[in-house]
């Protein structure tokens, strides 16, 4: 047949057990196992006559020896189903010609017809069923063909239709009912799923989030306490090679101490350089450099370039702490003797760049301190680039590049 295939042309009209869902399953056998047996008892209460026990007693006993005591992996086979309903449908018919009122069992036929296999035998047995308890109170097939036979084979057709139809609707409804309870049993499993993920992102966030915390607390210690003290210490050395200094180098050591003590308790508060309280980026990083020139007696030129504006915190800070870093890298490791500072504002970025004209080094072996990485680290985590160009004996150029986020 044209647009179906073989496996479902095989299968029975019915809810047959292991198809559906379960309510369609439970209410498949309380139709095979209690149905039957109801509609016996209420047709022959309602007849009650004597001379109809004996047959509806025989019914009853087919319907035990088709049902309970065929063995469970039997029941289902296809000669069991169409035996049974053959014996079942020829007592009915006969109890019905006793008396019409057996129609109440004969119904059973029709949900045995049902679960015939394939399913053009189903259908014939509908049929059979529709026809027999259709014209056995007009004097049977027979007799009621003979006579009208348009009017019965019509009825017989349309009820047929109707029962084969129906059947076949609402078992595609109930696999539908049973495609959607099982897909929202697995949208519930997945958002389970999605919720217990969700738990393990937050704490992975946390995680990361204090990790990287710890590394922001790490650089602003060694941004403002390790580099003071780094300051402090070279200039009491110094006071300690050349007495005849020592007045001018431990007075800047205490105001190198000082200033120290103070941007610690800033960093304490609020984690903001203390340069940035009260001034512009610009006027802030220029303060740092006189600061640093005093200090390291290294001639220093800072020039800021375009229109200055103010920036996010964050990107004012990295940059100020990035400057800070480059110069005492200078100090410490150059040996230079002018440097210049730049900072840029251009439409999208703003730029620091630090240049010396000290001793230089090979970028591709520098150390693993706090140094470069840790301007690196404070940059990425803006977004931002750093770029460092630097050889032996050449000089150092550091560039520091961020995003242009005005303040809020």
């Amino acid at each position: 047949m044209p647009g179906v295939n073989r496996r479902s042309w095989m299968q029975p009209l019915d809810f047959a057990e292991g198809s559906g869902g379960p309510l369609a399953r439970t209410w498949s056998r309380l139709v095979d196992h209690y149905l039957p047996y109801l509609l016996l008892g209420l047709a022959t209460l309602l007849v009650h006559r004597a001379d109809t026990l004996p047959l509806a007693g025989a019914a009853l006993a087919w319907l035990l020896l088709t049902g309970p005591a065929v063995p469970r992996r039997w029941r289902s086979h296809g000669i069991t189903l169409a035996v049974s309903f053959a014996g079942t449908l020829t007592l009915a018919s006969l109890l019905m010609f006793q008396d019409v009122l057996f129609l109440v069992f004969m119904l059973t036929c029709f949900f045995g017809a049902l679960r015939l296999k394939p399913a053009p035998l189903g259908v014939l047995a509908l049929a059979t069923t529709s026809l027999l308890i259709n014209t056995i109170g007009a004097g049977g097939p027979g007799e009621a063909l003979s006579t009208e036979p348009l009017l019965w084979v019509t009825i017989v057709a349309v009820q047929t239709g109707a029962i084969g139809f129906g059947t076949v609707v609402s078992r595609k409804v109930s696999e539908q009912n049973e495609a959607r309870r099982a897909a929202l049993e697995q949208l519930e499993a997945a958002q389970a799923e999605n919720a217990g993920l969700h738990r393990q992102l937050l704490t992975q966030a946390r995680e990361a989030g204090v990790m990287e915390e710890r590394q922001r607390l790490s650089l602003e210690i060694h941004d403002t306490l390790a580099q003071g003290f780094t300051g402090i210490i070279t200039q009491l050395e110094a006071a300690e090679q050349d007495p005849g200094e020592w007045r001018r180098r431990v007075a800047t050591a205490t105001a190198l101490a000082r200033e120290n003590l103070a941007e610690a308790r800033r960093s304490v508060r609020a984690l903001r350089p203390g340069p940035l309280d009260e001034a512009r980026l610009p006027d802030a990083l220029k303060a740092v450099a006189e600061r640093w020139a005093q200090r390291s007696e290294v001639a220093i030129e800072f020039t800021a370039t375009g229109t200055a504006r103010p920036m996010h915190p964050e990107i004012e800070a990295t940059l100020l702490r990035v400057a800070q870093e480059a110069l005492s890298n200078v100090a410490k490791h150059a040996g230079a003797r002018r440097v210049g500072l730049t900072l840029s504002y251009m439409e999208d970025q703003v730029t620091l760049d630090v240049r010396d004209d000290g001793s230089g080094f090979d970028p591709a072996r520098r150390g693993d301190g706090f140094g470069l990485p840790g301007m690196l680290q404070r940059v990425q985590r803006l977004a931002g680039t750093l770029a460092v160009e630097s050889e032996p004996g050449a000089g150092t150029a550091i560039s520091a590049s961020l995003p242009a986020i005005g303040a809020a």
